[in-house]
């Protein structure tokens, strides 16, 4: 894909520098800069470090390890390595980040931090049934034209969040769906056992808005909300 006009562009994640969907996006847009986790930071919100030195790993002159959060590399960008960055974009996340998933994602945090710099940003992420594989390559596929749509519609001081289904590799094409953001709460089942309580809720059974973004990519559609600071 060549994102015809658009220049100085930041890609992260929260699953770490050699995740495959980080790998997704540096194919889609091979003149971005990537700086990520050098370890996975999966669902660590919105944390920043600021009470020890953050030390990194500059493995090509486009691509920064950081032994930071997501919002750390944002943070870091920013301020050293490219601060007049014009998009920034989280992902291609392994696993969903839909309705009340925002607040725990170090995905959706990264494109949160842009958003209040008032830098367009969209995160990407893909859900996954238990027990299976993604299919990268049509989760690249599908990124390259929702990026095609998103890149027309920046939203300074908002964010996008997407989210593509996992469908059967005979299903059709999703459509693309933007809708609001699920506000239902995730399971509340523990297991108590003599180490403590052991969570037991399966996403696939969370409840949800029927014309919200989980209900949307649970019918195996892409699910596009944009999202407020508010």
């Amino acid at each position: 894909m060549t994102a015809v006009g658009l220049t100085n562009i930041l890609l992260t994640n929260d699953d770490g520098i050699d995740a495959p969907g980080l790998q997704v996006l540096a194919q889609v847009l091979p003149g971005a800069l990537v700086v990520a986790p050098q370890a996975q930071f999966s669902g660590c919100g919105h944390r920043i470090t600021t009470g020890r030195p953050i030390l990194f790993e500059q493995r090509t002159s486009h691509r920064y390890a950081v032994q930071g959060t997501p919002v750390d590399c944002v943070r870091l960008t920013l301020a050293h390595w490219q601060p007049d960055t014009a998009w920034v974009l989280a992902g291609v996340n392994q696993g969903a980040n839909l309705g009340v998933d925002v607040y725990q994602s170090g995905t959706v945090a990264a494109v949160r931090e842009a958003a209040l710099h008032r830098i367009p940003a969209i995160a990407l992420s893909q859900y996954q049934q238990r027990g299976t594989e993604i299919d990268w390559q049509r989760t690249q596929r599908w990124s390259e034209k929702v990026l095609q749509i998103l890149f027309q519609k920046p939203a300074p001081g908002c964010f996008w969040n997407v989210n593509f289904p996992h469908l059967e590799p005979t299903a059709p094409e999703p459509e693309l769906v933007f809708c609001p953001p699920c506000t239902q709460p995730l399971p509340m089942q523990y297991q108590a056992t003599p180490q403590g309580f052991v969570y037991q809720g399966v996403y696939q059974q969370r409840p949800y808005d029927p014309a919200a973004d989980v209900a949307v990519c649970f019918r195996g559609h892409i699910a596009i909300s944009q999202m407020g600071l508010g």
